[in-house]
């Protein structure tokens, strides 16, 4: 499964980089490839590439704030959750998202 996922939370700092580590630690353990893209204090880094995102098969927005180019994911299915959701348990936000498709 290819997954695509965006972190973001208010203050842009910890726990934006908190659930990146916990989704890409997750997917690798249930054998998934997984790209994640950071939008914080920094702005975006490590932004996906329209091919990354036009080949996934699911895409997580872990987001506690509005996501920054929205508009590149609008045809991609959403699973969009809080982002200490995706710090306390990331293989159960992966899990969700799959269970969408």
């Amino acid at each position: 499964m290819n997954i695509i996922a965006v972190t973001a939370c208010t203050a842009g700092v910890a726990h934006t980089y908190m659930a990146k580590k916990g989704l890409q630690k997750a997917a690798k353990k249930l054998g998934h490839e997984i790209k994640v893209e950071t939008q914080g204090s920094m702005g975006i880094e490590g932004e996906v590439k329209t091919k990354d995102i036009q080949k996934s098969d699911v895409t997580i927005f872990a987001v506690d704030t509005k996501v920054e180019k929205s508009n590149r994911f609008k045809d991609c299915t959403i699973h969009e959750v809080a982002v200490a959701d995706a710090v306390k348990n990331a293989t159960k936000v992966i899990e969700d998202a799959i269970n969408k498709l």
